[in-house]
Formats: structure tokens, C-alpha cells, sequence
């Protein structure tokens, strides 16, 4: 059962929602995980709406970090959904947490695409512009899954978290992702220049710059010291003309802490220039999933010929003149992952019968080739 914590408006809602903290949980993994969902009054359930999950740090909660990481007044205006799960107990610590490549056996990931599936039931979401931020542990969980949630997450932004060292989301992304870092010079909490299992911020930002193919050379800012007393400044750093328009952005606060800049609550050095949940909407709201996955149609004829007709109905058939084995993925008109396939030989031939009708991208690789196409099925 749906507990409405908070309701700010009378109205009732049919087509028309209340504005409106939502209480409620799931079944995943033979427990119930509970979430929030901030729905502003502006939702209708006639118009697909945008939706950001922001997650709570190590040891937090969602309440708090409802408060904290406070998006609701942005929200208010641009309409959209914010989705804030809770993390379970780390085993040992009993601290809650997210398992972002920490390997607690915790299915966090698995859980956060279910969630998005259920409120998807009973909200109207738009699926090409799901996002996801957090603090702490919870900026490392949105890391995670723009490498392993990348066919549902368009772009993400970590406040004062990073990325373990064996993590490699190259191997799941399969498309741009923008990528938000905000990080304090001073944060005691996730060293700035990393640690033996922590990456350092430099590292994190490097890592997506190559990954979207973004201009190595960052256009920097100094932002306007606005507030002399919070004990710190910033920088931002714009890594620009990646794929498809993905960008990386770093907000580097100088002498800042492990904090959440624009913070009604002081929990440390907080930079006050600047306020990071406007910034990390102005950044979510440039981008989508559909038209990061739009490319212009590209086959290298030397290495794939398309053997069946396009449009088809059922089935696509095609092969490369390559040796080695190679993967196919193939998304909807959302941007949505729908089917893939790996280590595929030589000749494929894709069943399609479980697709509606519809435009779909495919899009082929191996080590040295790739291949992009826009197919037609009917």
C-alpha cells in the first residue's frame, strides 16, 4: 500500500496528481525494498515525464537525503520525478548502502531497473530521459550504473563519489553517457586524488572523456566567489563536442569538503557559489537516450552486408567477413535497450518476433569493426 507522507495540495488526482511524497516498496530478491517518489503538482499522467533518481549516501537514508540533495523546488517548476530508493544494511557494518562494485552480494542494480519498471505501472515515464545523481555512495551508485544500467540511464552526476579501480563499465556501456563530477579538494571522506581502491577524480573524468570521445581539453571556468565566508571556491571544467553532444562537466571545489554545495544544511565545508542540484538539472535536461543513440547510418561494406531485405517482418539476417566473434545490440525509438547478443559468429540471423513494429537501431561490433544501422520492422 502507497502512504502519501506529505501533500501539499488538496487537489485530488485522477489525470491530475497532487503534489505529493509517495511511500512504497517492491518485492525483489525475497524481500520488500522501499523507495520514495516526490511527484510534483505540475504532473499529468497524459505527458511522459522525465524522472531523477537520487540516491543517499553510506549510512543515510532517503528521507534525509530528500532534504539534503534537495531537487523537490526544481522539480516544482520543470516537472519531473524524483525517485529515491533506500539501500539496505551493508553486511557487517550494518550501515545502509549501495553496492557499487563493492561486492556485498547485494542486487542493487537489478533492484533499480524493477523499481523503474513499477513506477513505470503507474506513472507515465518518459523512458529517453531517466537520469540518476546521489551523494557519496550514492554518486558512486550512479557510476555504476551508467556502465551497467546504460540502455535506461541518459546521463548521471556524482556529488563528492567516484569510481572503485576494478571497475571497467566499458564492457556494458554501449553508448555515450554524460557524465556530472562535483568534488571537493579537502573531502576527507573520498580522497580527491584516490586511494588503492578508489580512483582518483582525474581518473574518473578521463575515463568518460575518452569513453564519449569529448574534446580532451576542458574549457575552464572560474565561477564568481559569491559567498566569502563558506571557506571555499570553484572551478568548472566543460569537456565538450563528445558523441552525439555528450559532455563531461567537473565542478572542482577548491578547499570544499565532502558536502553538497548549495546545502541548506552545513555538515562541513559547503561551497555556497553555486547549487548543485540547479546545475545537475541544467545538465540532465540537455540530453536524451534517444538522440545520444542517434548516429548517421554507417557500415563499413568491407566487413557486414546485410543479407535480408529491410524493412522486414520476422527475422534479419547478415554477415561480416570478419573472424572474430561479435556482439549486436539493438534499441527502440526511446533509446531503450531491447535485445542483444554477444559472441555471435560469423553469419547471424536475428529473430525479431518478440519486437513490435517499429524503428529500431542496431548496432554491431567486433575488436576493430562497427556498424550502425536503422532498421524497419513491419
Amino acid at each position: 500500500m502507497k502512504t502519501i507522507l506529505v501533500i501539499l495540495s488538496s487537489i485530488m488526482f485522477f489525470t491530475n496528481y497532487a503534489q505529493t511524497i509517495v511511500s512504497d516498496s517492491i518485492y525483489h530478491n525475497g524481500g520488500y525494498r522501499t523507495y520514495l517518489l516526490y511527484v510534483p503538482n505540475s504532473y499529468t499522467n497524459t505527458n511522459a515525464t522525465p524522472l531523477v533518481l537520487n540516491l543517499h549516501g553510506y549510512g543515510s537514508n532517503n528521507q534525509e537525503q530528500l532534504v539534503y540533495g534537495d531537487f523537490r523546488p526544481i522539480a516544482d517548476t520543470a516537472n519531473f520525478l524524483i525517485l529515491l530508493p533506500q539501500g539496505l544494511p551493508m553486511p557487517l557494518t550494518n550501515q545502509t548502502h549501495w553496492n557499487a562494485e563493492y561486492g556485498t552480494g547485494i542486487e542493487d542494480i537489478d533492484f533499480i531497473d524493477n523499481l523503474l519498471d513499477s513506477v513505470a505501472i503507474d506513472y507515465n515515464l518518459d523512458e529517453k530521459r531517466i537520469y540518476s545523481t546521489g551523494m557519496s555512495n550514492g554518486g558512486f551508485m550512479s557510476l555504476t550504473l551508467a556502465g551497467e544500467l546504460s540502455n535506461r540511464i541518459a546521463a548521471v552526476a556524482s556529488v563528492t563519489g567516484t569510481m572503485t579501480v576494478n571497475q571497467i563499465p566499458a564492457n556494458t556501456v554501449t553508448s555515450p553517457i554524460p557524465v556530472l563530477q562535483i568534488h571537493g579538494t579537502a573531502d576527507g571522506t573520498v580522497n580527491y586524488n584516490g586511494t588503492a581502491q578508489f580512483l582518483s577524480i582525474d581518473s574518473v573524468l578521463n575515463y568518460w572523456v575518452s569513453h564519449d570521445n569529448c574534446n580532451p581539453t576542458p574549457v575552464v571556468t572560474t565561477l564568481p566567489n559569491i559567498n566569502i565566508t563558506d571557506g571555499c571556491t570553484a572551478e568548472r571544467y566543460d569537456y565538450t563536442n563528445g558523441d552525439n553532444g555528450a559532455e563531461v562537466v567537473h565542478y572542482k571545489i577548491l578547499g570544499g569538503g565532502h558536502t553538497w554545495p548549495g546545502a541548506s544544511v552545513n555538515i562541513g565545508v559547503t561551497n555556497q557559489d553555486f547549487n548543485a542540484s540547479v546545475e545537475i538539472w541544467k545538465f540532465f535536461n540537455k540530453f536524451n537516450k534517444a538522440s545520444l543513440l542517434k548516429v548517421e547510418e554507417v557500415t563499413n561494406e568491407n566487413w557486414l552486408t546485410l543479407l535480408s531485405e529491410n524493412p522486414t517482418q520476422d527475422f534479419l539476417s547478415f554477415q561480416t567477413t570478419s573472424n572474430e566473434k561479435y556482439n549486436i545490440f539493438i534499441y527502440n525509438s526511446n533509446g531503450k535497450l531491447v535485445k542483444s547478443l554477444t559472441e555471435i559468429a560469423n553469419t547471424s540471423k536475428i529473430d525479431l518476433r518478440s519486437l513490435t513494429n517499429g524503428i529500431y537501431i542496431l548496432k554491431v561490433s567486433d575488436s576493430k569493426n562497427k556498424a550502425t544501422l536503422k532498421i524497419i520492422k513491419n
